[in-house]
Formats: structure tokens, sequence, C-alpha cells
């Protein structure tokens, strides 16, 4: 009986801080096992894009994974043979006005609609919700036709200024995400003598920041990778080109030098990978945020 106490007490001992380390290790692999082989699958393209980049023009046509030789100088070739800085002052541009004009005029409205009482709310939210499943295509010809008569085709005055009467999407999310805001706190506000404006400025949006957040990126995000608008209004004066246009005919030009298409790609892609990467917080916590109460 003690022989055999003996033999058993080995298996009773604590683990080893080795062994232990390894079981947390196997652990945290096998809980993230789906989120690593998603960051796998969404990096891998951008990986290779960035290695094609840095590839002689012959070895981008092969099937090759790795460059035999490295070449920085590709995007040195992009800035030579492409007016690459003005096409990204104009996406900046208009990605920059655009995303402010319309969280100015955006806020507002969600406020209204989200906090205020008024005949009507109900047909004026529905008729908003109308307008975020109607194709732009369906009102491309009488848009065009009212900037041409004006004199603002080939400019990105077309682009920017409709940002002045709000964006439905974004009105739509925003007024999802104040609904999360406790009307407590906006009582409280108007009971201290502040009007509807006040109230907005001072207790709203300073809780609103991660809603608000979340709605400026989209808005930044789509601004940037449009290629429908500044084809439709600025297509026939390439100094009001932005980046996505700009790409489309410089990859016409370039059409077999593929180390550089991927190089001014590349270019392109940066700034919206350094910004999510700095707001992806915010960002996170303004959708995750976001209710969807009635």
């Amino acid at each position: 009986m003690t022989a055999a106490l003996l033999d058993t007490k080995p298996l009773l001992e604590p683990a080893t801080p080795r062994l232990r380390k390894r079981q947390i290790t196997l652990g945290w692999i096998a809980k993230h096992s789906i989120g690593i082989v998603l960051v796998i699958m969404f990096l891998t393209p951008v990986a290779y894009l960035v290695l094609l980049s840095l590839m002689t023009s012959n070895q981008a046509l092969t099937s090759n994974y790795w460059p035999d030789t490295w070449h920085f100088e590709n995007y040195v070739r992009v800035f030579q043979s492409t007016p690459l800085p003005r096409y990204f002052l104009n996406t900046v541009i208009y990605a920059v006005s655009v995303t402010a004009l319309t969280l100015v005029s955006s806020v507002p409205a969600a406020y209204a609609l989200a906090k205020l009482k008024f005949r009507g709310q109900n047909a004026l939210f529905l008729t908003i919700i109308c307008v975020m499943m109607l194709p732009p295509q369906v009102v491309t010809v009488p848009l065009y036709l009212m900037w041409a008569r004006y004199g603002l085709t080939g400019s990105l005055a077309p682009l920017i200024v409709p940002a002045l009467f709000g964006d439905a999407f974004t009105i739509f999310l925003l007024r999802q995400f104040l609904l999360t805001i406790p009307s407590e706190y906006l009582d409280a506000a108007r009971v201290d003598g502040c009007g509807e404006w006040r109230t907005l400025l001072r207790v709203v949006l300073p809780m609103a920041r991660p809603g608000i957040a979340a709605a400026g990126l989209f808005q930044f995000f789509f601004c940037w990778n449009d290629y429908y608008g500044p084809l439709l209004y600025t297509s026939e004066n390439e100094r009001a080109w932005t980046l996505t246009l700009g790409l489309a005919s410089f990859r016409t030009v370039h059409h077999v030098d593929w180390n550089l298409v991927t190089a001014a790609t590349v270019l392109a892609m940066a700034p919206l990978i350094v910004i999510f990467f700095f707001a992806q917080r915010a960002f996170v916590q303004g959708i995750t945020l976001t209710g969807f109460k009635g």
C-alpha cells in the first residue's frame, strides 16, 4: 500500500513552470485560433502586395513570392512618373472637408431624431432609411446636369458641397448611438437652464465622442476610396483628380509594370492603415456601443 502511494506521488506534484507556460501558450492559441487564421488570411495579400512592389518588372510577372533583389527605388519612380502629391492633396481636401461638414450637419439631425419629440419624427426617420437604400446611380443624371449648369463640374465642389446637408448613413449611425445615452443627463442640463444647443454642445457631444469618431472614420474611408464620384465630376480636369482616379490612370499607362502599380497602391493604402491603427480603439468602441433601439 505504501509503495502504491509512493508511485502516485509524482502524479500529484504541481507542474513545472516551463510546462505551465506551455499549457498557457497552447490554451491562448486554441482560444484565439479563429482570430489567428483570419489575421493570416487578411494580412497575406497585403504582405504579398508589399513584396511585389519591391520586385523588378520582370520578376513581378512571375510566380515568385519573394524578391530576388530589393528595389526600394520603385517608390521613387512612382513619384517621378505621376503627379502623386497632387492626387494626395486633392484626396485629403475631399476626405477631410466632406468628413468635417458631414459631422457638423449630421450631429444636430441625429440629436433631434434621438432625443427630441416632434410631429412627423418617425416619418422623417423612415425617409432617411429610404435614402440610405437609394442607389446613387438613380440621381446621377439630374445631379450632374445641375452642377454642369452652375459650371462646377471638373472640380471637387460637387463632391464637397452636398456634405453641408448631412449624410443619411451618418445620421442613422449617430442617431442609434445617441439613443444609448441616458436622457437623465439631458433633463438635468435642461433643469440647470441649458437650451437644446447648449445641451448638445456641453453634454451630448462629450459623451458621443466614440460614435462621432466611428461615423467620421466611416465617412473618411469612403471618401478616400471613392472612385465613382471623382470619375463623374473631375475626369475632365486632371488637376482635380483624387488618388483612386490617378491610380486607375497610372495602371492603364503602366499595365505591364506591376511593381510600380503595386508600389503606388501601397502608398495610397498607407495613410488609411496608419489612421485606423491609431483610431481603432475609438472606432471599435463607437461601433460596439451603437445600439439598435427604436
